[in-house]
């Protein structure tokens, strides 16, 4: 390490450790100190100090995030809230950026924020729709080279990790991985239904370890399509994480189906109740082995879920996020750029729902993955649309990912992918659904954004 990384660890690590000390003293009164000395140490990183300055500012004018803040502070055990504050804020948010600006700088490649990793495909249920149950311990990466990618992206400043799989929690190797890379954060995407006394008491040791729930909706929308008796060993789960002060929140796949109940004040107050802190919602993509574009969202309903999303935010003590309606505000698709997926055959793709391949992992380096024509083609051509209501070039602009493909030799991953490049009767429904929902994405964007957004971010 450097002397210049070495000083800009040691301030980081100094204020991380006052800052943790402020909060567990009297998060109400010190969280606005803690702030002032954020700022007054950053403040030649123009880039961070804008966006601590943002915060600060949300904090202070929007009462429910105020509200959510002093939750967190106040629910959360000691461990999981210093290594929260320490591992996101500290390592990947701060100390993280300018290890991954260095190499862009010197060396013209693009470091990702995140990393989502499947290590394994495998799934203890069989939901309906769904084709991971049927996977072998054969088709799993093992330990070793998860071990390799973690250490690899953490070498390059990538210090958070989402989990996907299957269910993450089916490979016990991944608390060794947790445990070993204890300045990282690690969110598991689970179905919660392996949670116990002994596991929970494990996440609660360790401390950086975000579980997000996957819940369709109530009991009714969740074991329709996930089995039955599956939300109430959810519902455990939760209670198990909350009982221990673990954060912990919730991913929903949003259907036309279970639209309205998962966006209803009941369901979202009852999993504040239950603890949840944070959710994530995503709307349903045609991609897998039957892709279903029945499933989809009509242009309506999706134009409703990000006017919904926003209205949450200022009325729930809730930190929602919608994957594809916030994208205004980062600059369209981040796929490739801020974000990549590492499947369990260790293929690098740019998106969890994007099945497209150029390298695998396998006897190479992240940093030539991230340095491959097809993701900078892919960042290139970002964003794909003027209009940051339409940042997918798989749903929103059909022609880009069929085009991307051509050019960089990309190969499809999966069935849903290959039928994206070659089944024509499947690219000319994509098609017909990219341009019904123009129009509502047009006025949306003109009276919700007044045709702006943030590009600067697009071209990150």
């Amino acid at each position: 390490m450097k002397t210049t990384e070495i000083l800009e660890k040691t301030v980081k690590d100094a204020l991380v450790k006052t800052g943790i000390e402020l909060l567990n003293k009297n998060p109400e009164e010190n969280i606005y100190r803690l702030f002032a000395l954020i700022k007054k140490a950053i403040r030649k990183d123009e880039d961070n100090l804008t966006k601590i300055e943002e915060v600060e500012k949300l904090y202070k004018t929007n009462p429910k995030v105020h509200e959510l803040v002093i939750n967190i502070i106040k629910d959360s055990n000691r461990k999981c809230k210093n290594k929260f504050f320490a591992n996101f804020f500290g390592n990947a948010v701060w100390y993280g950026m300018p290890k991954r600006k260095k190499i862009l700088n010197e060396r013209n490649v693009k470091i990702p924020f995140t990393i989502l990793i499947s290590p394994s495909m495998r799934c203890n249920l069989k939901c309906r729709g769904c084709y991971a149950a049927s996977y072998s311990k054969n088709d799993d990466i093992p330990e070793k080279e998860v071990d390799r990618i973690i250490k690899e992206a953490r070498d390059l400043g990538i210090y958070f990790f989402v989990i996907l799989g299957g269910e993450p929690f089916i490979n016990d190797y991944m608390m060794n991985i947790y445990k070993k890379y204890s300045d990282c954060m690690f969110v598991p995407f689970s179905n919660g239904t392996l949670f116990n006394e002994k596991l929970a008491d494990k996440i609660k040791e360790l401390g950086n370890v975000l579980p997000m729930f996957s819940v369709e909706g109530f009991e009714e929308e969740t074991d329709r399509r996930r089995g039955k008796g599956v939300f109430n060993l959810v519902m455990n789960a939760m209670k198990l994480l909350k009982d221990r002060g673990v954060l912990f929140g919730i991913s929903t796949a949003v259907s036309r189906y279970n639209i309205n109940k998962v966006t209803s004040d009941e369901f979202i107050d009852m999993l504040i109740e239950k603890g949840a802190k944070m959710g994530w919602y995503f709307i349903f993509m045609p991609v897998g082995k039957e892709p279903d574009v029945n499933l989809m969202l009509t242009p309506e309903q999706r134009i409703y879920l990000g006017e919904r999303i926003r209205e949450m935010r200022n009325t729930k003590p809730y930190f929602v996020i919608d994957f594809f309606n916030d994208a205004p505000y980062v600059g369209g698709c981040i796929a490739g750029k801020y974000y990549c997926h590492i499947n369990s055959k260790e293929d690098v793709e740019p998106c969890i729902f994007a099945h497209f391949s150029v390298d695998n992992l396998k006897g190479k380096k992240l940093e030539d993955v991230f340095n491959s024509n097809f993701f900078r083609e892919i960042r290139h051509r970002q964003p794909y649309n003027s209009n940051l209501l339409l940042p997918c070039m798989m749903i929103d602009n059909t022609d880009e990912i069929r085009s991307i493909a051509e050019k960089t030799g990309a190969r499809p991953t999966d069935e849903g992918a290959e039928m994206m490049l070659q089944d024509l009767e499947f690219q000319k429904k994509l098609d017909k659904i990219s341009q019904e929902f123009k129009p509502y994405a047009q006025k949306a964007w003109e009276e919700s954004f007044k045709s702006k957004g943030n590009y600067d971010m697009s071209k990150g």
